[in-house]
């Protein structure tokens, strides 16, 4: 028969020191499990909360407004804005000062925001030829029923004069900002236009025959055409390939399948 001998050297747990392991194991998991949570609350501002940031530090620099008292259109849910490696280029493309333009030189990436500025806000002198003050406020109308997806021309719309007590910041006030810009919903006779009623319009199509023109009239162009690997809007960076040699090059557009070299 085998005897099992008890060694008096073996130290067992006691009930109270097993509670107190027990505790020290339930401790150490718990803050395994917060510790994620906790570097997810210190790190840095997304892509989006950085640009917007960005914008409105530009926007209060540029108009002598309040940065927080800018508000900023929310942007498209399916829209993921990317990190960007330089510092952003904020301008305004268009007279309204209501449209912001956001450049990323790295990668290359642009995006259009509307902006609501608070009412009082000064045009810094730096800036005023890019906001020249006008005599009296105007809207863009329509000359006729416009459908949804439509591309505006000239000859569509109208430039009146706003009733002086519209105090609407969000009407189109000039010609300039409409043109080549797409419908985004359907827009009656004599009615004005929103900045949300158009987006930059798709000028080549992926698969279409692009002119691609590189140089400067004054010294040297030259013209080629090319196929567009992918669809873009006006001002945007696109891929070309040219059809005989198979090589690719980037492009900004600048008209109905057209663009020119960078």
């Amino acid at each position: 028969m085998n005897y099992v001998m008890f060694n008096p050297s073996v130290k067992t747990s006691t009930p109270a020191q097993a509670l107190m392991q027990i505790l020290c194991l339930t401790v150490f998991w718990l803050f395994l499990l917060a510790s994620p949570l906790s570097g997810q609350a210190q790190s840095a501002n997304s892509p989006t909360e950085s640009m917007a940031l960005q914008v409105r530090q530009w926007l209060s620099a540029s108009h002598g407004v309040t940065a927080k008292e800018v508000v900023i259109a929310p942007l498209d849910d399916r829209l993921k804005v990317q990190s960007c490696q330089k510092p952003l280029l904020v301008d305004h493309p268009f007279s309204s000062k209501e449209t912001v333009r956001v450049r990323c030189p790295d990668p290359v990436w642009q995006l259009y925001l509307q902006v609501t500025l608070p009412s009082g806000g000064a045009v810094n002198p730096a800036n005023a030829a890019k906001n020249p003050a006008s005599g009296g406020k105007t809207m863009v109308i329509a000359k006729r029923l416009l459908q949804r997806g439509a591309i505006l021309q000239a000859d569509m719309l109208e430039e009146v004069q706003a009733s002086p007590g519209n105090a609407d910041t969000q009407l189109l006030s000039t010609l300039k900002d409409a043109q080549q810009a797409e419908l985004t919903r359907d827009i009656a006779a004599g009615q004005p236009l929103r900045i949300s009623d158009i987006r930059r319009a798709v000028m080549v199509k992926q698969g279409q025959s692009v002119m691609l023109t590189v140089g400067e009239k004054a010294n040297f162009q030259i013209s080629v055409r090319m196929e567009a690997m992918q669809d873009g809007r006006m001002g945007e960076q696109v891929k070309l390939k040219n059809p005989d040699s198979g090589k690719q090059v980037s492009g900004i557009v600048t008209g109905p399948n057209s663009a020119k070299g960078l």
